[in-house]
């Protein structure tokens, strides 16, 4: 792999590591950074996976003390995220390349706009954190019910996942929303870690330009972690969405032209 690529890759990682640490999406960079690497989109899209599975698990023991105790419902949707996450890494690897082309597009544009109104379902999120405490066993079932294609798509995706799980994960889960987000945070990191380990025990992990990835994600993260303070978060956000949407342009021309 050639200095320029792997600089390339490094740097999408490290701003990838940056955005995530701040508001999110860091996989709206590093795939597509892998695919202009020259990587199919299966390998592009199992590598970048793999890439952010290490800074994805560190920001799950950030906080680790607002995780609730387990019982019942946690353990539901561990299994639920196990399962899901199996499912989607395995679906993925079955899927063509041509066919996962046709769908990139797709793909980037829908985890875009899921970004692009994250902050609205964050603050939904923290509305119905406060306001219900729980509706019993009825409520866990609804929400594994609602959880089970979010994991799927975690493991055969991912991108704007956690989004997803916030909306779900506060329709009656009392606890405050720093707990929903410690718990969302945990279910997201078990996804990522099971399709890690589907994808390299498949060997469908291109290692070089991982690594590449990981590496700038790591230190990416860590530096994001210093200028969450000083950054407008506004800002970063505008980017990721404008530049998520542009490669949803650019990707829709090239593989949906007649």
């Amino acid at each position: 792999m050639e200095s320029a690529i792997i600089l390339l890759l490094a740097g999408a990682g490290l701003a990838g590591g940056v955005v995530t640490a701040i508001v999110g999406g860091s996989s709206l960079i590093t795939f597509p950074a892998l695919l202009a690497a020259g990587l199919p989109p299966v390998l592009a899209n199992a590598s970048s996976t793999v890439a952010l599975t290490p800074s994805n698990l560190a920001a799950a023991i950030a906080d680790r003390e607002s995780i609730p105790p387990w019982d019942r419902a946690f353990l539901g949707l561990v299994i639920v995220s196990a399962l899901g996450s199996t499912t989607g890494a395995i679906l993925l690897l079955e899927t063509s390349n041509a066919a996962f082309t046709v769908m990139v597009p797709a793909l980037i544009g829908g985890a875009t706009a899921m970004f692009a109104f994250s902050e609205h379902i964050k603050r939904w999120a923290a509305r119905r954190a406060n306001v219900i405490a729980d509706t019993g066993r009825s409520g866990d079932l609804a929400r594994l019910a609602l959880y089970v294609p979010v994991a799927v798509y975690g493991g055969y995706f991912g991108a704007a996942m956690g989004v997803m799980l916030l909306a779900i994960l506060s329709l009656g889960r009392g606890g405050g929303f720093r707990a929903i987000n410690a718990v969302k945070n945990i279910l997201a990191s078990l996804v990522s870690v099971v399709a890690m380990a589907i994808f390299v025990w498949q060997g469908s992990v291109a290692w070089p330009p991982a690594l590449a990835v990981m590496a700038g994600a790591l230190v990416g993260g860590f530096i994001g972690g210093k200028l969450v303070r000083v950054l407008p978060t506004g800002l970063l956000r505008w980017i990721v969405i404008v530049v998520g949407a542009g490669l949803a342009l650019v990707y829709a021309w090239r593989y949906w032209r007649w």
